[in-house]
């Protein structure tokens, strides 16, 4: 009996694992915007949507590692 619980710990962090290393991979490096405003709302633009911001925001992390 003992056995077996051990044997299925193991599996389940084991599979707790590959999820975890499947997800952190999966998802790569994604850029988007995150707009702000006053009254506490937030705004989320994708690659697609935020192109002209990123390219500023790229523009300006280049200018102050300069």
């Amino acid at each position: 009996m003992r056995r077996k619980l051990v044997a299925l710990a193991a599996l389940l962090g084991g599979a707790l694992t590959g999820f975890a290393i499947l997800r952190r991979v999966g998802s790569g490096r994604r850029e988007r915007v995150d707009l702000y405003y006053a009254d506490g709302s937030l705004v989320t633009l994708n690659e697609v949507e935020g192109t002209r911001l990123l390219e500023l925001a790229r523009e300006a992390l280049r200018a102050a590692r300069a």
